[in-house]
């Protein structure tokens, strides 16, 4: 009887799973397995909102497997060692896994190679898993291994043909192995993390992508900006873990309607980052391009920003909530990133550590350019630009209910007045005056 093995990483989910339905295609008998690798745990230790995300998902994907006849297998190791024992103990003689843009998952990738290759067992690694298009699939035409600027790459990714979305498969038969460690054990180490924070897997996703479609996604071109309206999909943590195939998100979305057009860029610039990434590795932490500037040193400036105590409404909300619930919506996000790496020219790296800590959909990928975009050393083509809190307040709450909604402190202000809360008497003691000024105060 052949067997094969489907190694999960980022792509916690049955259907649309190009490395699941490829192994059972292969074999009569499949194992999945997921490995909590202790030398990435050594990395996102000080992100318990992830664990206890990826505990929920993992029992997501369990159920889902257990309802086809199959069931997840844990363990907790080093992966490339879990992975070869597992392989000799069933008699594996494939090794399915979704392809990774980081320098991490492709070092993995060479690294099982490697190890399985010597064990007669092969590996193979299936491409646009993470990602809708695989990243070397979008190339410019100058012979340059990526693009370094987005409204191009849209234009190129959008003309690419995607695969349509691949069906869960209907049963699996996975040999007699122990099931080893429980998603729920993987949920209980995790630290303290936000108290507000949502978990699930791919059973919570696909319901959250239905209402998705069925109405809101049609009017995410008008409401994506205002955080007090919650107008975006809230999806991004499930794409992080793969819980989603963006592949199928975009397939499913009609991009004739404006709202759904501006959904699917944010997939393609999901994508980008990525493509920059499998390119340049070292980005994940060296600057894509020189900063303009030296990065100050400011102890106070990062812990006030840390805490939302900057005197400044539009970003102490984003960052309450950031703690609060170990998520932000992407306009708070910019916010707060053009206060720290702008205003307080405090360098993005800090930033990004901060991100990665609290926010549940924290991407290298994504996280990290993201920042870079916003501090002027990424891959923005304006890269002075800088996002005053009062003028983006006006724009994007200009009725103050995110404000009010996250600066309990600030609730008896009325409209607009919370973004300026020193006009209106507030006591410091109570919220903490400008560390900084702005035009406009």
């Amino acid at each position: 009887m052949t067997v094969a093995l489907v190694l999960f990483t980022r792509d916690l989910r049955v259907h649309d799973n190009p490395a699941l339905t490829a192994a059972c295609r292969e074999a009569e008998t499949v194992v999945p397995l997921f490995v909590l690798d202790s030398e990435l745990l050594v990395k996102v230790g000080s992100a318990p909102n992830r664990v206890r995300f990826l505990g929920a998902a993992l029992g997501e994907l369990d159920a889902e497997l257990r309802a086809r006849g199959g069931r997840l297998v844990i363990r907790s190791g080093r992966v490339i060692d879990e992975v070869a024992r597992m392989s000799h103990e069933v008699g594996a003689r494939s090794v399915h896994i979704a392809a990774e843009a980081t320098v991490y998952g492709r070092e993995r990738e060479s690294a099982l190679r490697e190890s399985l290759s010597s064990a007669g067992c092969e590996l193979h690694v299936h491409a646009a898993s993470i990602t809708a298009v695989d990243p070397g699939a979008v190339r410019p035409d100058t012979g340059r291994d990526h693009y370094a600027v987005f409204t191009p790459y849209l234009r190129r990714w959008l003309d690419t043909p995607m695969r349509r979305p691949l069906p869960a498969p209907e049963a699996l038969s996975v040999p007699s192995v122990a099931a080893g460690v429980t998603p729920g054990a993987i949920a209980e180490r995790a630290g303290q993390g936000s108290p507000l924070l949502v978990v699930g897997g791919e059973t919570t996703a696909r319901k959250l992508f239905e209402h998705w479609l069925s109405g809101p996604v049609t009017r995410y071109a008008e409401l994506k900006d205002l955080p007090a309206v919650d107008g975006t999909s809230g999806l991004s943590p499930y794409l992080h873990f793969g819980c989603l195939s963006p592949a199928e998100l975009v397939f499913r979305t009609d991009t004739a309607d404006a709202g759904g057009y501006a959904f699917v860029r944010q997939l393609a610039w999901r994508d980008f980052y990525h493509q920059v990434l499998a390119a340049r590795g070292d980005v994940a932490t060296a600057d894509y391009k020189p900063a303009s500037h030296p990065w100050r040193t400011d102890t106070a400036g990062v812990a006030a920003w840390c805490a939302g105590r900057t005197g400044y409404p539009m970003v102490d909300a984003g960052m309450r909530q950031l703690l609060a619930q170990g998520w932000m919506p992407g306009r708070a996000r910019l916010v707060a990133a053009s206060f720290l790496v702008k205003t307080l020219r405090v360098d993005w790296r800090i930033g990004a550590r901060h991100f990665e800590r609290w926010l549940v959909d924290a991407d290298v990928a994504n996280n990290r350019l993201n920042w870079q975009w916003m501090a002027g050393t990424g891959t923005d083509t304006r890269s002075s630009r800088v996002l005053n809190p009062l003028r983006q307040a006006e724009r994007f709450d200009p009725d103050g209910d995110y404000a009010r909604r996250w600066l309990p402190e600030l609730a008896q202000l009325p409209g607009a007045e919370v973004h300026r809360p020193w006009r209106a008497g507030v006591l410091a003691a109570d919220y903490p005056p400008p560390i900084v000024e702005f035009n406009g105060m």
